[in-house]
């Protein structure tokens, strides 16, 4: 038998940057239903529609961004897979929810290897369906449909750990030192829909102003806008910033369903308007910079930014495999809990 082994699974990327290739990663991507949340028949519908256009947009945006060595997001997410071998006590994997390296190959792999237990970890800090739920529910259904003896601990959202919190901090103060007239955290965004879906109560979510700084216990468990907020008031704290440093948006809004407020390009004009110049944007719903980061706000970003006025748009990298992030990420595996 083999050592207990820990797998990182991140999004995952197109192979490369041609048309075809990214267009079946977005089927991929689009059609799962934690991520369109549809019946299949309109979930098909409408993922087919989009990929009559968007494929060949989202190459032309890869393009701008993609290394030598390839996607950034996979080769940061090696990195960190290097770093966390001297971590870490046992086999250390590396998956992607979608394109390659699948987490059916890995799991399939390690079970081939011997080993019994896995330490699962979505790198999400943030809970949200079309993130953790898709990435364990696969890990299961691989298990269950191979019949692997893979006992599994998983990895659950950190947005609030002490250890999460301070390696961000850690990793920004360089940034936050060189000076700036104000800090945008942009987060990914959410359907509103996925929101109210996963609200316990049924009675809280969106219900009023003040619904994410009062959730607590069962709701915040499952709520993705108020995990953000607390993220982003513990990095705040941390980080000694006062409430006028710094505000919340959230990027990367697709379709014409409402999605969870407030916008990032909304907030990005009203800084400007409001004689802000020299602005850091942070996105901490990812901790490896990917297309969301490099070219949705280092390149679009800013040049919405300075043509509203702002003079610079500085975007602070994701923790990516920075030395604090990556003894912080091997303790909180240490301390997942196994699945009974």
């Amino acid at each position: 038998m083999t050592d207990h082994a820990l797998m990182l699974v991140n999004l995952g990327s197109p192979a490369s940057t041609d048309v075809a290739d990214v267009r079946r990663y977005l089927n991929q991507f689009l059609m799962d239903p934690h991520v369109i949340d549809l019946p299949w028949p309109l979930r098909r519908l409408l993922v087919s529609l989009i990929l009559l256009r968007r494929p060949a947009q989202s190459a032309e945006a890869y393009a701008s961004i993609w290394w030598p060595e390839g996607s950034p997001l996979v080769e940061i997410s090696r990195r960190l897979q290097r770093a966390m071998h001297a971590q870490w006590q046992g086999p250390v994997e590396l998956a992607m929810r979608y394109g390659e390296p699948s987490i059916e190959r890995v799991l399939r792999r390690l079970a081939d290897q011997g080993c019994e237990r896995v330490t699962l970890a979505p790198l999400y800090p943030q809970f949200a369906d079309s993130t953790v739920t898709t990435v364990i529910e696969e890990a299961r259904r691989v298990i269950r449909r191979h019949g692997l003896r893979l006992r599994l601990s998983i990895l659950p959202p950190f947005y609030d750990q002490p250890l999460y919190l301070q390696a961000l901090t850690t990793s920004a103060r360089p940034y936050l030192d060189e000076g700036f007239d104000h800090l945008l955290l942009s987060f990914h965004g959410l359907p509103e829909r996925h929101l109210h879906k996963r609200d316990p109560s049924g009675s809280h979510c969106l219900k009023s102003a003040d619904c994410c700084q009062r959730a607590e216990g069962e709701v915040l468990a499952t709520c993705y806008r108020a995990q953000c907020l607390k993220t982003a008031e513990g990095f705040a704290r941390l980080a000694g910033l006062a409430p006028e440093q710094w505000s919340v948006a959230f990027q990367s809004r697709l379709g014409r369903a409402k999605w969870i407020e407030p916008y990032t390009e909304a907030r990005l004009d009203e800084l400007a308007a409001s004689g802000v110049k020299k602005l850091l944007v942070m996105c901490p719903a990812f901790v490896a910079d990917c297309i969301e980061t490099l070219e949705e706000i280092g390149d679009r970003g800013r040049e919405q930014f300075l043509a509203a006025g702002g003079e610079e748009l500085r975007l602070v990298p994701c923790l990516n495999d920075h030395e604090a992030w990556v003894a912080a990420l091997a303790e909180l595996c240490r301390q997942a809990p196994m699945e009974l």
